[in-house]
């Protein structure tokens, strides 16, 4: 039987799909399908070096799923029993309820539904998602792989804010986290990594790690032997630190202040908040590319906007530190942190004195592979790993529906 898992992200206009083998960790096939639910729309699919695209009509996501299947088809694929092993889909909430990756049936459909009310935007489209693969690949298993599932495991005071306890467990207010599959993976990658080099050999104590998952979106976690002990964004990704277009951290106060000030309706400075802030708002764009070189040309909102960037990141890399008790491993992940040279050594900076030294020469450039950008001397090892959350929803799909 194969092993190979169609790895699916449904959004509310888009379908980006993978075909993983997660034994051998080899990608057959990847492709996205844009302007899901709009007269033209389009898509593309790559595999072994050639594309095939289409162009026209994309009513829905169960459409979608027939425009995915015959571009496979095209490229000489066929997507059924025999090639597919299970689909596996990634759902960013997933409440408190469910902690590993699970079997799709009437029911768990019905609670990731039920869990929109916590994210709306991520929850309702994977629903689509999984209806439409379930229409094309009926008779397979389908599996959930929940962004915050690595987070159930946070100990309460990480995860309990400090809110009246009846109104918070009625209405299920609590730290979910968000990109638990990125930073379970590189959590578990890194030592792995290290021990290769035989960088973890004769180490005493709790191996203690900052993951920074830094792209559009961003967030970071401490992580204590394998565990979570915190996690930066909360109810929602918009808490944490500054993205793109999210403020991450603000005074909760600002909802009321611009309701109250500037008549803005709460579903106004939801969308400030979350779409027209981070970078976006304070520069008018998010590119990094962009960032550096308005730097490099002595831009002064640039420069402001970069230090706003920089200062929340290491406030989170010393909070953990506090929080652990001690740093052994920073790890850099995501579009930001494997591409983005200039803002790791930012992040980083004056941290010497902490036993956080990283090396000009090897921090230079993006990164494809693992790499140490730290000093020799450095007492913490600083390391860029480049995630992969599709493989990460591929081994965990095959795990379960195989064990």
């Amino acid at each position: 039987m194969t092993s190979t898992i169609l790895v699916i992200n449904s959004g509310s206009s888009s379908i980006k799909f993978e075909l993983v083998d997660p034994v051998s960790e080899h990608t057959t096939a990847v492709g996205i399908v844009e302007r899901v639910g709009q007269r033209n729309g389009t898509a593309r699919i790559e595999v072994d070096g050639r594309t095939e695209t289409y162009e026209g009509p994309v009513p829905n996501h169960v459409a979608g799923m027939e425009v995915i299947q015959n571009l496979f088809a095209k490229m000489g694929v066929e997507l059924n029993e025999s090639t597919v092993r299970a689909v596996g889909h990634r759902v960013v909430q997933g409440g408190a309820q469910f902690a590993e990756p699970t079997l799709i049936d009437d029911e768990v459909r019905g609670a990731i539904y039920a869990l929109g009310a916590l994210a709306p935007l991520h929850n309702y489209p994977a629903v689509d998602g999984i209806d439409g693969a379930k229409a094309l690949l009926p008779s397979i298993p389908h599996v959930a792989v929940f962004d915050t599932a690595f987070f159930t495991a946070l100990p309460d005071s990480a995860a309990t804010y400090a809110l009246n306890k009846e109104v918070a467990e009625e209405h299920r207010i609590r730290r979910y986290g968000a990109h638990g599959t990125s930073h379970r993976f590189i959590s578990e990658r890194v030592p792995q990594f290290l021990r290769e080099q035989d960088l973890l050999e004769g180490a005493d104590g709790p191996l203690r790690q900052i993951v920074l998952h830094l792209g559009n979106g961003a967030s970071a976690s401490a992580v204590v032997d394998g565990a979570p002990v915190d996690t930066s964004m909360g109810l929602t990704p918009l808490e944490g630190l500054v993205m793109g277009t999210r403020s991450g951290d603000v005074d909760a106060s600002v909802y009321v202040h611009l309701h109250r000030r500037a008549g803005m309706s709460p579903t106004e400075v939801d969308t400030l908040l979350n779409k027209k802030s981070g970078l976006v708002g304070m520069l008018g764009y998010s590119d990094f590319r962009d960032l550096e070189a308005a730097l490099d040309a002595g831009d002064e909102d640039a420069q402001r906007a970069f230090a706003v960037w920089a200062h929340r990141v290491r406030k989170y890399v010393g909070s953990y530190a506090f929080v652990m008790g001690g740093v052994d491993i920073i790890a850099f992940t995501a579009g930001i942190g494997e591409n983005a040279d200039f803002a790791r050594a930012e992040a980083l900076k004056g941290l010497e004195a902490f036993g956080i030294e990283v090396d000009p020469q090897r921090n230079a450039g993006r990164v494809k592979e693992p790499r140490i950008i730290s000093t020799d001397d450095s007492a913490v090892t600083v390391v860029v790993y480049p995630t992969n959350e599709e493989l990460a929803i591929a081994q965990q799909t095959l795990s379960l529906v195989e064990g």
